[in-house]
C-alpha cells in the first residue's frame, strides 16, 4: 500500500512527538498465526539483510552470530509481552487483615522500547492501590510492570495497561501508577540530552482526590534505601 507524502510527514511528527495512537498496543488482527520459531526465523532473515545493507561483513567471527542472536531476543524477551501467553496470572486472595490504606510499591525497575525508534526506555515505575477487599502478591505488580513494558511502546500508554490491569484483577478503581524513565531516542539520538527524563501518571478512582494523590507521591518521596 502507498502511503502520500502528507501521511509520512504526519506519521513522522507523531514519531518525533511521541504521539500514541491507542490505549492498546496496535497489532494485525494476524498477528499469531506464525509461531515463535517462524517468527524468530523471519526476523533473522530480515536483520541479516538490514546488516548487509549497511555494509556488514557477517562472515566476520563477532557478526556472523548476530541476525540469530537479535531475532531470539526481539521474540523471547524484549517484545516477549506481546505474547498474550506470556501474562502473569494474577492470583488474588481476601483482605483478612482489613488493610485500609494504600499500599505503594515503589522503584520497580523498567526496560521497555520506544515504538517509534525501537531503542530502549529505562526507568522505574510506582504502583499504588486501595484494597476493596482483595489484594495481590507484591511481586505480581512487578510482573505485570514487566510483561506491559516487554513490547514497543509509548510510555503514556504503558501508563495506562498497568493501571487498567491491576484495575481488572483488584476490582477496583483506586489505583495508581507513576513512571519516571530516560528514552534513549532523546538521549542517544536526535537531541542526544542525556540528563533528560520523562515522567507519566495514571491516576483511577481515590486517587483522582487531591489529598490521596498527594499521600502517594509522599511516599515516593520516602528514602527507603537499606
Amino acid at each position: 500500500m502507498k502511503i502520500d507524502s502528507t501521511l509520512e510527514d504526519r506519521f513522522e511528527e507523531m514519531g518525533k512527538d511521541h504521539i500514541s495512537s491507542s490505549e492498546d498496543t496496535p497489532l494485525r488482527e494476524d498477528a499469531f498465526v506464525l509461531n515463535n520459531q517462524e517468527k524468530i526465523e523471519r526476523i533473522k532473515t530480515n536483520v541479516r539483510e538490514i546488516m548487509l545493507t549497511l555494509g556488514l561483513d557477517l562472515d566476520d567471527d563477532s557478526l556472523k552470530g548476530t541476525p540469530d542472536r537479535v531475532s531470539k531476543m526481539f521474540v523471547n524477551e524484549i517484545f516477549s509481552g506481546l505474547d498474550p501467553k506470556q501474562k502473569p496470572k494474577s492470583s488474588t486472595f481476601d483482605n483478612k487483615y482489613k488493610y485500609g490504606e494504600m499500599l505503594v510499591e515503589k522503584n520497580i525497575t523498567l526496560y521497555s522500547t520506544c515504538e517509534h525508534h525501537l531503542l530502549p526506555i529505562v526507568g522505574r515505575a510506582h504502583v499504588a492501590y486501595i484494597s476493596s477487599g482483595k489484594v495481590v502478591g507484591l511481586s505480581k505488580m512487578n510482573r505485570i510492570v514487566d510483561y506491559f513494558a516487554k513490547r514497543p511502546q509509548v510510555q503514556e500508554r504503558l501508563n495506562i495497561q498497568i493501571v487498567r490491569e491491576l484495575q481488572k484483577v483488584l476490582n477496583t478503581e483506586d489505583v495508581a501508577c507513576v513512571i519516571d524513565a530516560k528514552h534513549l531516542c532523546v538521549n542517544s539520538r536526535g537531541i542526544r540530552d542525556i540528563e533528560s527524563s520523562t515522567v507519566t501518571a495514571e491516576y483511577g478512582g481515590k486517587f483522582k482526590d487531591e489529598s490521596v494523590r498527594r499521600e502517594f507521591l509522599d511516599y515516593l518521596n520516602l528514602d527507603t534505601k537499606f
